[in-house]
């Protein structure tokens, strides 16, 4: 039995995590959004990749929900004494991860490679990959402008108000051989999206060619959990974003957004009396708030349980 998660983000990686620890090694393929990424330093910077390792390794900040664990700032704060940029911060340890991946990129290596070695050097039993190895890029319109995502989202923390996004380089990028394999695997059990935000962390594997057209033809149940919980963004800005792009900011918006897409869509308790207002994919409602470790495996169990009870629906 395999599974596939499609990830990106802080609640990406959490429910990641949980299905990791609930699945047998080799069970699971976190197939993780490479929108994020950007050279910033001199270093290539995969933060959604990052994320997710950090997390799945129990390296992670767990706090903040991103970075390392008892991280320090001497690189930062060095640099901020000879004027450098130091709006994207870089602890001194999390540096050692883009150094080596930009190193390993220069030589050749992809970035598949590079992310799979790393998951394995820091003993993570199931296998990360990015989207594609070709370069994707978020761009965001504004009402400030066209930013660069990682400018909109760390520089700007999110203020401008969105127009439009585009991702760069998708229509042109292919999925990375392993993302490829696990779509097509013959013993697919479901594809699982987490409740990372759609639009910046799951539109942009959408995006890429030939992904779409994979999940249309698939014979496996794909369902969702709602990040949207009693219309607030459990963490980031989904909420504020689909608001602004005139959607519904509820987990009726999320299906919305998904369509056709999905079989399946879990919501929170709390948006109970949403279920017979959403059209389209089936509904479970539980407790999707991640708030430990335990309530990750059991929301990872509740959404396994959710996607077999709609195997044969395709």
């Amino acid at each position: 039995m395999s599974i596939l998660a499609l990830a990106g983000g802080v609640g990406g990686a959490k429910l990641a995590e949980g299905l990791a620890a609930v699945l047998p090694p080799g069970g699971l393929t976190v197939a993780v959004n490479v929108g994020d990424d950007f050279e910033h330093l001199g270093v290539r910077i995969s933060p959604d990749i990052d994320t997710v390792t950090y997390t799945l390794s129990g390296l992670n900040n767990q706090e903040q929900g991103w970075g390392l664990a008892g991280e320090t700032w001497n690189l930062m704060t060095s640099l901020e004494r000879l004027g450098g940029e130091t709006w994207f911060r870089l602890g001194d340890k999390d540096m050692a991860t883009h150094i080596e991946r930009t190193r390993r990129l220069k030589a050749g290596e992809t970035l598949s490679e590079i992310t799979l070695d790393f998951a394995r050097r820091l003993g993570i039993q199931q296998p990360i990959v990015p989207v594609s190895d070709d370069p994707v890029r978020t761009m965001v319109t504004t009402d400030q402008g066209i930013l660069a995502f990682q400018d909109y989202f760390v520089r700007l923390r999110c203020a401008p108000r969105i127009e439009k996004l585009e991702f760069i380089g998708a229509a042109d990028a292919t999925p990375s051989p392993a993302f490829a394999a696990a779509l097509e695997a013959p013993d697919l059990q479901a594809i699982i999206v987490c409740p990372s935000n759609p639009f910046l962390s799951i539109q942009p594997i959408l995006s890429i060619a030939g992904v779409r057209e994979a999940l249309d033809r698939r014979r496996v149940p794909m369902i969702a959990v709602s990040p949207i919980i009693g219309g607030e963004a459990v963490k980031g800005p989904a909420a504020k974003i689909m608001n602004e792009l005139g959607m519904v900011v509820s987990s009726a918006g999320v299906a919305s957004f998904y369509g056709a897409l999905l079989d399946g869509l879990m919501i929170d308790t709390v948006d109970a009396r949403l279920k017979d207002e959403i059209a389209g994919p089936a509904i479970r409602v539980t407790d999707t708030m991640m708030r430990n470790a335990d309530d990750r495996r059991r929301l990872a169990r509740a959404a396994l349980a959710f996607a077999e009870r709609l195997r044969g629906t395709r």
